[in-house]
């Protein structure tokens, strides 16, 4: 057996809640419908990486409710960090 490798953490997969931004244009896993902007409503969306025996599979969207109703598949979503202020 290799130590090549020994003691690395192996990637696995997570989630991380985010505003949708203008331009979006995904569609969410669970129910098929678009991820999209709207002006008037500030919608969040659920952005999961997903890691298929360690190794980077793919990226999928959820909206928010969608992802809380599939019962947060890849676990509690990150909230979204502050956005830095410039001085």
């Amino acid at each position: 057996m290799s130590s090549a490798g020994a003691g690395k953490a192996v990637p696995t997969s997570r989630a991380a809640r985010r505003l949708i931004e203008p331009g979006s244009g995904t569609e969410c896993v669970a129910c098929g419908e678009p991820v999209k902007f709207q002006a008037k409503v500030k919608g969040e969306q659920v952005i999961c990486n997903v890691y298929t025996d360690g190794q980077w599979d793919r990226v999928e969207h959820y909206h928010l409710e969608c992802y809380e109703q599939a019962g947060s598949p890849y676990g509690e979503p990150e909230a979204p960090k502050p956005k830095r202020s410039s001085s």
